[in-house]
């Protein structure tokens, strides 16, 4: 069979056929597959959390296979390297090859139909490769490796998902064809700078524990519902004005000041700014005067502001309970008597 060709289409073999279609012997702590028996109607093969160190030439003749997956085994380059022909099983569709031993990109030319490719947890160098995927990708996880470069991705026009968390990369670059694109996970590297490279479609960003130092870049991802930047050296909040789908805002574990340029993120639900250096809360009183019914989260935990108010409450012995609002902080007293400390910092006294 031409490795080039597409594959045929055959509807797979169902449970109401009477015909067992998922294997599932993930954590038997198995060394190899010599006591199971692989019936050719099998559909998902879960291998997760064994001991095997070569595969089982037996699983390339499950004609109607869909999805293998081999996480946290012992499988290096030259275990899974029989993949490369295994052409029975050319129709494919989920791949896991997470939490292993190799240091490239497998050859899985020969799956024309894959759609979700996991190669995390390894010790991969480079996505050299990646070229020679499928075009049809739609999730493709390679975090936790060594990866220095963004590279032979341009052909993922389909991709949704692409997560690259802790490896070491610098720069953000060859993304702009990937078109489709819905979340981007670049958490734990090295890079300096936000860049897009034009994407304006994506909905959740991580960028998490980088080097960043400025929040400009993002301006035109105008889709974007959740952004993750914590832990960075961010000094200013800017260029969020445009991005009034967004949901979810963590600027955590930064240098910021003050709360700026978040009045026109009328959908924001969860506002997370703790660990940071702000030291009023005039500014978050005037930015969400116009959706405060919409948040449920505003998290200012370890900021001056906050502390000041711990210093005060430090004072009253008689506290019974303390709630928070999306408008106050609520103290009860023993005495019943009720202080609400507005978001502003403004005081107000009632008795019940």
């Amino acid at each position: 069979m031409d490795s080039s060709a597409q594959p045929e289409n055959h509807d797979p073999p169902s449970e109401s056929d009477g015909a067992p279609t998922l294997l599932d012997l993930s954590s038997c702590q198995l060394r190899d597959l010599s006591s199971v028996d692989l019936p050719s109607t099998i559909v998902e093969v879960d291998l997760t959390a064994n001991r095997l160190t070569a595969l089982d030439p037996r699983l390339s003749q499950l004609s109607n296979l869909k999805k293998l997956s081999l996480r946290q085994n012992l499988l290096n380059d030259d275990a899974v390297l029989p993949l490369s022909s295994w052409h029975s099983i050319s129709a494919l569709q989920e791949l896991v090859l997470r939490d292993n031993q190799m240091k490239k990109i497998p050859d899985v030319t020969i799956f024309k139909m894959l759609l979700v490719f996991d190669v995390s947890f390894n010790e991969i160098t480079s996505l050299s490769g990646l070229s020679k995927v499928s075009n049809t990708l739609k999730e493709l996880y390679v975090s936790k490796n060594e990866v220095t470069k963004i590279e032979e991705i341009e052909h993922f026009h389909e991709l949704q998902i692409l997560e690259l968390g802790s490896n070491r990369l610098r720069v953000m670059e060859n993304l702009q064809n990937l078109s489709s694109l819905l979340e981007l996970w670049l958490g734990r590297n090295r890079i300096r700078v936000i860049d897009l490279c034009g994407l304006k479609c994506i909905k959740k960003i991580s960028l998490q524990s980088n080097r960043l130092t400025s929040m400009a870049g993002l301006e035109d991802c105008v889709a974007l519902e959740e952004l993750y930047l914590s832990h960075n050296g961010i000094a200013k909040m800017e260029g969020l004005s445009t991005l009034v789908n967004l949901r979810v805002l963590d600027v955590a574990s930064n240098k910021l000041t003050e709360i700026n340029d978040i009045a026109n993120l009328t959908k924001l639900e969860d506002l997370w700014l703790n660990d940071n250096q702000i030291t009023s809360l005039d500014s978050l009183a005037e930015g969400v005067a116009g959706f405060r019914e919409n948040l449920t989260t505003i998290y200012l935990e370890r900021n001056p502001c906050v502390r000041a108010y711990i210093s005060l409450l430090s004072l009253f012995n008689s506290i019974r309970c303390i709630f928070v609002t999306r408008q106050a902080i609520v103290l009860v007293f023993a005495s019943d008597s009720v202080i609400m400390i507005g978001i502003a910092g403004k005081f107000s006294q009632l008795h019940v």
